[in-house]
Formats: C-alpha cells, sequence, structure tokens
C-alpha cells in the first residue's frame, strides 16, 4: 500500500482526539474501518504509530515523526489546493477586470477608464452594501479588485489576507433641500440640525456608531435615521423629509445642496483592494491603481464648493501615491453596535 494523504489525515485524527473512537466519528467512518486502516497505515511505515489502551491513543516516537510531517504536508497541500484555484479563476492568456465594489459613482468611474483603456477586455461587477461580502468574495478569488469605502480609521475587511490601498479620504457632508432655512451656509454646526430626521445607505461597518457619537458630542440624539438606497436618499432630501449624509465627492443633483460640518466629524476612507496572490490582480495592480485615482479626481473635480473646500483642509481628499500603502487594521476593533450604515455615494 502506498502511503496517501487520507492516511495522513487518518493518523493527525487520531493524534488530535486521542482515541481512535472519537477520531472515527469525526472522520464519518465506523471504528472497525478505521481501526483496520490504521493497521494498514502502520504496516507500510514499518512500526506502531500510537499506544491504546483503554485511556485512549497515544503517538509513539514513530507516530511523533508521521505527525510532525504531516502537520507540515497538510497544510501545504491545502494551501496549493486554494492557490491553485485562485489561479484557474484569474485570467490566464485572455485579459480581464472583475470588479467588486459598495454602490456609487467611483466604481463606474473605473469601469469607463478601464473600458477606454482596454477596449476588447471583459469587465464585470459586483455590488453589495457589505464590505465583508466583498472582501470575502476577493479572498475566494471571484474578484480581482474591490473598491469599497469605511468609515475614519476603522480597518478594512480582512487586512491579513487583502492589500489595500488608500485612494482618497472625504469628510462626510449634509445634504439638504435647496429651500432649507440653512442651505446657504458655507459650513454647518451639527448641533443646528437637533431637530432633524436623517437619510442614510446600508452598510456593514462602524458608520451608525460614529454618526450616533457625534450627535452625542452635538448635544442631541437623532429623531430617526432611514437607511435604503441612494436614490431614496435623495428623494427624502427632496421632499424635505430628512437631512441626507453623503461624502463631499456626491455630485451636484437638482433641488438639493451639500454641506461641511464644522470640525468635520465624520470622514470616509475611499479603498482599492486587491488579493495578493492573484496573478490577474497583481498583473493589472499599477494601472487600475491609477485608473482609481483618475477617476476619484474627476469626481473631487466636479464639485467646485468641495474643491475650494479642500484648499484649507488639506488632510482630505485624494491621497499621494507614496501614502498608498498596504494597510493593516489597529489592534483595537471598532465598538460592537448595531449593522452600521454609511454616507449615501
Amino acid at each position: 500500500m502506498e502511503l496517501e494523504l487520507r492516511h495522513l489525515r487518518t493518523v493527525r485524527a487520531i493524534a488530535d482526539t486521542g482515541s481512535l473512537t472519537k477520531a472515527a466519528a469525526v472522520l464519518g467512518l465506523a471504528q472497525p474501518a478505521l481501526s483496520a486502516q490504521l493497521r494498514r497505515i502502520e504496516k507500510t511505515l514499518g512500526g506502531p504509530l500510537f499506544d491504546r489502551d483503554h485511556t485512549g491513543a497515544r503517538p509513539t516516537p514513530l507516530g511523533e515523526l508521521v505527525l510532525t510531517r504531516a502537520r507540515v504536508v497538510l497544510p501545504a497541500v491545502s494551501e496549493l489546493q486554494e492557490e491553485a484555484v485562485r489561479f484557474a479563476n484569474a485570467w490566464a492568456t485572455v485579459e480581464r477586470f472583475r470588479l467588486g465594489g459598495t454602490h456609487g459613482p467611483l466604481l463606474g468611474g473605473l469601469v469607463d477608464r478601464l473600458a477606454a483603456a482596454h477596449p476588447t477586455a471583459p469587465v464585470t461587477t459586483y455590488t453589495s452594501w457589505s464590505v465583508a461580502e466583498i472582501a470575502s468574495l476577493l479572498v475566494d478569488g471571484r474578484l480581482d479588485f474591490a473598491l469599497i469605502g469605511v468609515c475614519g480609521e476603522s480597518p478594512p475587511p480582512m487586512a491579513d489576507r487583502l492589500v489595500w490601498q488608500v485612494i482618497g479620504i472625504d469628510p462626510v457632508f449634509v445634504m439638504l433641500p435647496e429651500n432649507h432655512p440653512l442651505a446657504g451656509g458655507t459650513e454647518l454646526e451639527l448641533s443646528a440640525l437637533a431637530g432633524e430626521s436623517w437619510a442614510d445607505v446600508p452598510g456593514d461597518g462602524c458608520f451608525a456608531d460614529c454618526f450616533a457619537t457625534a450627535c452625542a458630542r452635538a448635544g442631541f440624539t437623532p429623531l430617526s435615521v432611514y437607511e435604503t438606497d441612494t436614490t431614496s436618499v435623495v428623494h427624502l432630501v427632496q421632499v424635505g423629509r430628512a437631512i441626507g449624509l453623503c461624502r463631499a465627492t456626491f455630485p451636484p443633483t437638482q433641488g438639493l445642496v451639500t454641506r461641511p460640518l464644522v470640525g468635520s466629524p465624520l470622514s470616509w476612507r475611499h479603498l482599492l483592494g486587491r488579493n495578493p496572490r492573484s496573478p490577474a490582480a497583481d498583473a493589472a495592480a499599477g494601472a487600475v491603481s491609477g485608473h482609481t485615482r483618475s477617476a476619484y479626481a474627476e469626481a473631487v473635480r466636479r464639485s467646485d464648493s468641495y474643491t475650494r473646500w479642500l484648499a484649507a483642509h488639506p488632510r482630505f481628499g485624494p491621497t499621494p501615491w507614496q501614502a498608498a500603502t498596504s494597510l493593516r487594521g489597529p489592534e483595537r476593533p471598532p465598538p460592537p453596535g448595531p449593522p452600521a450604515s454609511g454616507p449615501s455615494v
């Protein structure tokens, strides 16, 4: 009999559980079948691998040697299988771009630039309100790049397995109907909006907690918060039902205005992510990063008010190339809370 990976998994299961009975349950085998398989393995390897009695099974010196090698070989084979799947899912001879992102114009701007620069390359997109879902698809090799946003300094998802670059940092602005009494202001105190209802888009980050904290510091609790899609947020603001929360790059829209908050109590980071083990992402990382930055810069230029505001607030806006390094989340996670939303794109 030749030794196979399944035999090493059997030996490891017995050692991990300390019992043939428990190992049989873990492996989904009848105990007599497992005992017979162990005898064949021991015959192949030249001696007993376990001392067995009524208290359980303990590795012999030969068993320890086999286990030491098995604990190296099995993870290596699993990693090989995962990497092979990722490689098969990446582009081989045909260039393609598989993009994921939260809903918003930056993703559209990136698609536009990729289509112009690579007219024959297939471009597909997947959108979700959940950055965790998008990050998971990136890890699994089902996406090549992800364009997302995170609140403030909160860590990006799966920072231990993915590479994230900061494309730009926006303050969170408020969105008012153009006939609102405060619409003519240059910068608004958050406390001046204490009597308003609010609207933003869904999400799974910490933005809801950060917004509630900012309101508490301003001396009030929001009357209500509507979580809905961007089009509905705009409608609620236009009809005077709510004040919207939006990124400063929100494009000019009929019937409403956007205004910064004094002190910029809330901020939003635009991130471009990739899986460092993806051949497709490695091959196109520079080009995609450049196109993403161009899309963000254009979004900033579309807003004259934001461009003027940035001149006095240099810590916001596009991030220099040299600052776009791999991000690792802080040691301390964001505070727990209810499902969190985000500013309208």
